[in-house]
Parts: C-alpha cells; sequence; structure tokens
C-alpha cells in the first residue's frame, strides 16, 4: 500500500523539530552524567585502593624523631613492604620484605594503637640490648649510630614505666629485684620472637620501646620512602604552611 504525498511526515516540520533536537539533547546529557559519575568513582576506588595497600601520607607531630624527621615533615609510606592489612577482617597481604635494623617505620603502638607512631628498629627478634650511659649495645657490641641526638647531658632517675623490662632480663646478669633502669642506662633484655624494639633518634625526649615495650610485627604499617612537604610549624603564624616551607628538605630520601 503507497501512501499518498499527503500523508508522508514531512522533516521540515516545525512541530517535530523541537521534540527530536530535545530528545538527543537528554540523552547526551544523561551519557555525559553517566560517563562522569564513572571516572568519579573509578578515580575513588582507585585512590582507596592505593592508601590502603601501597602508599599513605603520614605527618610529623612531634620532635622524637629529630634530626632524621622534623615536625611539620609529611612523608609518602610505603605499606606494601612489608605486607598492608586487609581492612576489617584482620589480615595481611604478604610484603616483599622484612624489618631490618635501622629501618624507619610507622607502626601502631601496643599502649596506643589509635595512633601511628615513627621510630627507628634498633632490636630484631631474638636480639639483646643494653644501653650504657646513652650508648647502645645489640648483643654486647656498642653501636655507631650518626643519625641520633642527645641534647640532655644529665641522666634521668628510675622510671617506673620501664619495670616491665624485669621479665625480658637476661638471665643470670642481672637480679631483677634489683633492677631499677633508666632513660640511658637499662637491659641488658633480649628481643622475644615476632617482637621489635624501636627507639627514637632524639633519644633524650622520645616515647619508644623503653616505656612501653615491645612492637608487635603485626603492628608495622609500612616504610616512609621521602619527604614531600614540609613547613616549619607556627602557631602565631596561620598560613606558616605557605610562608615558611622547607625547600631544602622537599624530596629528601629517609635513612
Amino acid at each position: 500500500m503507497r501512501l499518498s504525498q499527503d500523508h508522508l511526515p514531512d522533516p521540515l516540520d516545525p512541530d517535530r523539530r523541537p521534540h527530536r533536537r530535545k530528545s538527543r539533547g537528554s540523552i547526551s546529557t544523561g551519557r555525559w552524567l553517566w560517563e562522569g559519575a564513572k571516572a568519579v568513582s573509578t578515580a575513588i576506588v582507585l585512590f582507596l585502593l592505593i592508601r590502603t595497600f601501597f602508599v599513605e601520607a603520614f605527618k610529623i607531630p612531634t620532635g622524637s624523631m629529630e634530626n632524621t624527621l622534623l615536625v611539620g615533615d609529611f612523608l609518602l609510606v610505603n605499606k606494601a613492604v612489608y605486607g598492608a592489612e586487609v581492612p576489617g577482617l584482620h589480615a595481611h597481604i604478604p610484603g616483599y620484605d622484612q624489618p631490618h635494623r635501622s629501618d624507619v617505620v610507622v607502626f601502631l603502638p601496643p599502649h596506643d594503637p589509635t595512633k601511628n607512631y615513627v621510630k627507628r628498629i634498633v632490636g630484631l627478634p631474638g636480639d639483646t640490648l643494653e644501653m650504657r650511659d646513652k650508648v647502645l649495645l645489640i648483643n654486647g657490641e656498642p653501636q655507631f649510630e650518626p643519625y641520633t641526638r642527645h641534647v640532655d647531658r644529665f641522666s634521668e632517675p628510675t622510671d617506673a614505666r620501664m619495670r616491665w623490662q624485669r621479665d625480658y632480663l637476661v638471665k643470670g646478669k642481672r637480679d631483677w629485684r634489683r633492677y631499677d633502669p633508666t632513660r640511658d642506662s637499662w637491659g641488658p633484655i633480649v628481643v622475644p620472637e615476632g617482637k621489635y624494639f624501636a627507639l627514637g633518634d632524639n633519644r633524650d625526649n622520645s616515647e619508644d620501646s623503653r616505656y612501653w615495650g615491645f612492637l608487635e610485627a603485626s603492628s608495622i604499617r609500612g616504610r616512609p620512602m621521602f619527604v614531600y612537604y614540609s613547613f616549619i610549624r607556627d602557631p602565631l603564624a596561620p598560613f606558616s604552611w605557605l610562608t615558611d616551607i622547607r625547600w631544602d628538605r622537599i624530596g629528601q630520601l629517609i635513612r
């Protein structure tokens, strides 16, 4: 059956053109919004994956690691090196390395697992540690530690927080009943299997393993790689993050 010319739709009919243009516009806008949403969602997922399993940013709030790390330093931390934790499962993905002596690490301390600490590992499982007048001895050998800082010439008195060390004293070396450790003289103690001993480089001003005990291997979150930003924190200068940048520290490797 053929339609007469009067029944054929006119493509130039003004009543039809706006409807067609509106439909195409709606489709294009919807597609653009959908593609944009997919791009944003993908970016968020990638960011969360990278932050959870590979690299995360941390900042230094205290001076316990001076002069290696300064207050106002911002670090990029390699979380994959020792194995990242799977959120909510209390499990770790295997890493490609183990903590070594002198490694600077980020971890959750046993006395306050809600905060990130940054210290240097000085004792490995099985090591015998001792400090005499600020000098660290590992397995009986005095250590050369060029990264340490000492600002207090005087030794502190006995600290009750350090009495936990009595349970780990080397047998036959010290009488635990007369053991009175101080900040600068303590030990010898043995590091148990699966645990580590961490100290701050600013030895006279650091809350570390001397006071709260050994560090669990599972609590180590990663190893800092380098300083990506740094500024001199000044509470009286609200824009110190912009005006007091330490340009010489940006990009500095952490050793």
